[in-house]
């Protein structure tokens, strides 16, 4: 059961009925049976046990490390707690890769030597409920927060199905607050919630999921491509992933709002940052503001008498593991080693960029804020490359390949600039394509005139145009063929 399929256009409606119609004490439970049937379906029903003993051994944990005012004691408590909860994590996670890598180890050293590789079993949203019961637990220790004293508030502020697949990975003080207070129906809220699922799902089944036909033709054989439509496909995946990410938040927050709950916005226009640092304040906020708190801040108190290299090398670190959390690969590690790459760099050119912009007089020109975009993005679009591509291989060879002008040349000549026009860079779409495109900037363009005003501000006919205009073209213009979510891996 996924976001975009119809048991859950079934489910949804149920679980917010039996909500609205029990009372305040057992809403909660009505919340964390809807939660575990949804992650049931998504995967066999015994996995449903690693999350509850997540749950279970993160509130005891969390009871017991509050009990105690000695600080050798308390620093025990937490290295267990969270050596358990990383543990479950590798082994379910990463013991594959790291005993395929062990296996090319020894075959290098100790000929005929090899390790059994295990059964491959990653239960889906591992990653996020795992970071969500670790920033708990250190909460606790550093009195950011009291722990939880009831046991099912606990499980449904760790397994709250819309947040449970893909985030926002919420924090205690901000979701469990929500969850014990009673609720109260707003029309206001639920009108807000339907619309922003609906804009969700559209850009998930109308731009996401269509940009996928651009992106996974060349991606799935990149041998057969050079240069341009390697530059495409490579573009067309940055804005993939971001429309296929922010519709799934979408919707999760959408969803969210039906039961009186805010969880927080993880996107504020991150292809409109001007720096990879600021990239980070936008894209998936909720994991960026993660990885600042309990990886980066502690770095670089430990390396601080380093100065600015005790920052960047914390800032790499930070990224690296940022790298090793999103998948058992290496790809996904050498696009983590790129961005603390980028913002390590970044320490030591801002001092500089500042007192050229100064010397210059364009510091506060909108031509530098637009070239600092385009590098931004091009240089976070490169990254891309290795964090789609199948393996290490095909990445280097669309890096190696990308600029193939030559070949792009010769392959015009040779079939025609229409064909290569079809067949390379359109790669055979067809016209419900582009009027998908059409409409999407079309409705990014109306919202950005309209950002300062309310769409419940609008004439009654301008705000029912718009719920059926957006229901029509969802319907239209959807992918028939389903595309997983992209984050659902990791």
């Amino acid at each position: 059961m996924v976001f975009n399929s119809l048991s859950y256009f079934i489910f949804l409606p149920v679980v917010f009925l039996l909500f609205y119609f029990t009372t305040d004490r057992f809403r909660w439970v009505v919340l964390l049976l809807s939660s575990y049937i949804f992650y049931g379906f998504l995967l066999k029903p015994s996995l449903l046990v690693i999350l509850t003993f997540v749950i279970l051994f993160s509130y005891y944990s969390g009871i017991v490390l509050n009990r105690y005012t000695h600080e050798k004691t308390r620093k025990k408590i937490l290295f267990v707690s969270i050596l358990t909860n990383l543990a479950i994590l590798v082994y379910f996670k990463y013991l594959i890769f790291i005993v395929e890598n062990l296996n090319f180890l020894f075959n290098v050293l100790f000929s005929g030597m090899e390790l059994q590789e295990p059964s491959p079993l990653v239960p889906i949203a591992l990653s996020f409920f795992i970071f969500q019961a670790l920033s708990y637990l250190v909460d606790i220790y550093f009195m950011k927060t009291k722990p939880e004293q009831h046991i099912g508030y606990f499980a449904l502020y760790i397994s709250f199905f819309p947040k449970l697949l893909q985030g926002p990975i919420e924090r205690a003080e901000n979701l469990l607050p929500q969850i014990r207070k009673p609720y109260e129906f707003k029309y206001d809220d639920v009108r807000r919630g339907l619309l922003l699922f609906c804009w969700g799902l559209f850009l998930k089944v109308v731009v996401a999921d269509r940009l996928a036909l651009f992106v996974d033709p060349v991606y799935n054989d990149v041998y057969s491509y050079t240069g341009l439509p390697l530059i495409i496909a490579t573009y067309a995946y940055a804005f993939q992933i971001y429309f296929d990410f922010a519709g799934y938040t979408n919707m999760a927050l959408g969803t969210s709002w039906l039961f009186g709950i805010n969880l927080t916005q993880n996107f504020n226009s991150p292809y409109l940052a001007t720096s990879c640092a600021d990239f980070w304040r936008r894209w998936h906020i909720s994991f960026s503001r993660w990885i600042l708190d309990y990886i980066f801040q502690p770095l670089q108190m430990k390396w601080r008498s380093l100065g600015t290299n005790g920052t960047a090398l914390a800032l790499f670190c930070t990224f690296l593991l940022s790298g090793i959390w999103h998948g058992a690969s290496w790809t996904f590690i050498i696009w983590g080693v790129l961005h603390g790459i980028y913002l390590a760099v970044s320490i030591f050119y801002k001092p500089y960029k500042k007192k050229l912009y100064k010397k210059l007089g364009v510091e506060k020109s909108k031509w530098i804020t637009a070239w600092q975009i385009f590098i931004t993005f091009n240089l976070v679009s490169f990254t891309y490359i290795f964090f789609r591509a199948a393996n290490t291989e095909d990445a280097w060879y669309i890096v190696t390949h990308i600029h193939d002008i030559y070949g792009n040349y010769n392959l015009l000549q040779s079939i025609g600039i229409h064909s290569f026009i079809k067949n390379n860079i359109l790669m055979g779409l067809y016209r419900e394509d582009f009027f998908a495109l059409f409409f999407t900037f079309l409705l990014i363009f109306l919202i950005y005139r309209n950002r300062n005003t309310s769409l419940v501000e609008k004439p009654l006919w301008f705000r029912w145009a718009c719920y059926y205009g957006l229901f029509f073209i969802i319907v239209a213009l959807k992918v028939t063929a389903k595309q997983q979510f992209i984050y659902f891996q990791f």
